[in-house]
């Protein structure tokens, strides 16, 4: 009989959602994660008063409302509505596509103007009846003005690609509302913890040892030994020593710095959708929760990268941005300054047919695992892209499958 009845691999939502009901249901749980903080991507740190996400935003929205219940066991949660701004060669634009984007590109004031207007600019790719890349998916679907504007080089600088090689079902549904609505999603409910996602986790890690900077694979052996069953939610190639190859995944490097100002850009997140700077959005963590009052804000920079496996990204070019930069008098000197955090993470799987194959293959084996008693969840195991609920909901359902 081992110490532990779990091992949990990993701190972050699917773990923190497993080891909380395995805990509650009697079972010794061990938790590990090799960062300094538990959260996984949804980590946080209050600075000045202000939450800031550190791995980029994270908005909660789900349908579920079981999982809405469950969240807020951990945390109340406010009424935040996640309304971007796309900013184009110095123009904004409202996101999602609904009718105030509709006005500012074109001046159209009625639905009926707006169908008629994408009517018009789809009308040119009519004859392109299955599209080989995303580019020209896009076009059949809103036309050259949105995608030029709009599409083209957030996508683009996402991906590290020509739109042209990346396969069309990445953008295979583009929410058109001919409504006055900035609402960016559709789901029943939406917020941000009202007391910051570092709180909301160390009440679902509460009562549970969480050993933080301790990665699985520096002592693999002797992780394996402490505990009957294992919940892994590392990459899943990672865990098989990338017999079958790597899985591929696309990175990100953040930027953040202090400003001298309450309100900087008076929205929560800026899309860049041009070329002309480097990164694809700014994020204001005070409009996350804007009952926290501060003198300053916290901005953050988001820059795309090719996931380098173990191999140290570069620094991001912070020579090339854009006019909405604060100028140097702006910003607040910090005697420990803080590196742009890169870590060189897999954020974003690519689900292209080569990497799905691949993955396949991957399944199998850890199917075959789940008889040694290894449970693998969550985006990185399971090599898919996760909203947040959707993990608290295969957490839970793994949950169901182990311990009732």
């Amino acid at each position: 009989m081992n110490g532990y009845d779990y091992l949990i691999v990993g701190a972050g939502l699917f773990g923190g959602v497993f080891a909380r009901e395995a805990a509650d249901k009697g079972k010794k749980v061990l938790v590990i994660d090799k960062r300094p903080r538990i959260g996984g991507n949804c980590a946080s740190e209050m600075r000045d008063g202000i939450d800031v996400h550190l791995y980029g935003a994270h908005i909660f929205h789900t349908d579920y409302e079981d999982v809405w219940e469950y969240v807020n066991r951990f945390s109340r949660f406010n009424n935040f509505v996640n309304s971007p701004i796309a900013s184009y060669r110095g123009k904004l634009y409202n996101l999602p596509f609904n009718m105030n984007t509709f006005y500012a590109l074109w001046g159209v004031r009625t639905p009926e103007e707006a169908e008629s207007k994408l009517d018009e600019q789809r009308a040119a790719y009519r004859h392109i009846t299955e599209p080989k890349n995303l580019e020209e998916k896009a076009l059949t679907l809103c036309g050259r003005d949105i995608f030029e504007t709009l599409i083209k080089g957030y996508t683009e600088k996402q991906w590290g690609r020509d739109a042209r090689e990346l396969p069309p079902f990445i953008i295979s549904r583009l929410p058109f509302r001919l409504a006055f609505d900035n609402n960016y999603f559709t789901d029943r409910y939406q917020g941000i913890p009202e007391d910051g996602y570092a709180a909301l986790f160390e009440r679902l890690f509460n009562g549970i040892e969480v050993k933080r900077n301790s990665d699985f694979f520096a002592d693999r052996e002797a992780f394996c030994g402490v505990a009957d069953k294992i919940i892994f939610t590392g990459r899943v190639d990672e865990y098989f020593d990338f017999k079958l190859g790597a899985l591929e995944y696309r990175s990100l490097s953040f930027e953040t710095e202090t400003l001298k100002c309450e309100n900087y850009q008076g929205v929560a997140v800026v899309n860049y959708t041009d070329f002309a700077p480097p990164y694809t959005r700014v994020i204001e963590h005070k409009h996350f929760r804007p009952a926290a009052k501060s003198p300053v804000t916290v901005v953050t920079k988001e820059y795309p990268a090719e996931f380098r496996g173990h191999n140290p990204l570069p620094v991001p070019c912070v020579l090339c941005l854009d006019a909405l930069s604060p100028t140097p008098e702006s910003r607040i000197p910090n005697p420990e300054p803080r590196a742009p955090i890169s870590n060189n993470e897999p954020y974003y799987v690519i689900n292209d047919a080569r990497n799905n194959a691949l993955y396949a293959e991957y399944k199998k084996l850890a199917d075959a695992e789940k008889e040694k008693g290894v449970v693998f969840g969550g985006r990185l195991a399971e090599y898919r892209y996760y909203d947040m609920d959707d993990v608290i909901l295969s957490a839970l359902t793994a949950v169901k499958k182990e311990l009732y």
